[in-house]
């Protein structure tokens, strides 16, 4: 009985490693944030071309400036380079394993990428991170006001304790 699943397993694995059946993947990467704007749209639009080249392009969210949450260091002929923000931009993309190798080969020569990361997804959670970015986009005064409320508070209360 244990053979018998142990080989459904590997017929499993096996049929998962053909090449041929299209998987969805979401590519997420940091562009320099010295470029100009316009440089970094372009840079997004050529590997978005590459990619849906790749595959099919299911979901996106187009380069926007933000500050990293860290310092990322790079390494390249000119020396070390460190960067404290950058242009964000993700694809999520379906293609078949072949596909995706050319797709991260591509992404890891280009050196406006100074960071990136490529996972295996579902279509389904792509479409509910595509809602949850938008819904975000449209409540950006709400965020800000629950953060500033407690704070209000918080001083109020300390200057009522030092009293």
């Amino acid at each position: 009985m244990a053979k018998n699943q142990d080989e459904e397993v590997r017929a499993d694995e096996s049929s998962e490693d053909t090449g041929s059946e299209p998987r969805v993947y979401e590519l997420g990467f940091h562009l320099d944030p010295e470029l100009p704007t316009e440089e970094a749209k372009k840079a997004y639009q050529e590997i978005h071309k590459f990619v849906e080249e790749m595959g099919t392009i299911i979901a996106e969210g187009e380069p926007e400036k933000i500050q990293l949450a860290y310092t990322i260091s790079r390494q390249d002929t000119a020396g070390r380079r460190d960067f404290d923000s950058a242009y964000f931009a993700w694809i999520v993309y379906e293609a078949t394993p072949l596909n995706h190798d050319e797709v991260l080969t591509s992404t890891n020569v280009d050196k406006r990428i100074i960071r990136f990361i490529d996972v295996l997804t579902t279509k389904d959670a792509a479409r509910h991170a595509v809602e949850m970015h938008e819904l975000a986009m449209k409540t950006p005064e709400h965020a800000e006001e629950s953060e500033k409320a407690p704070s209000d508070e918080l001083d109020a209360a300390l200057e009522n304790a030092a009293v």
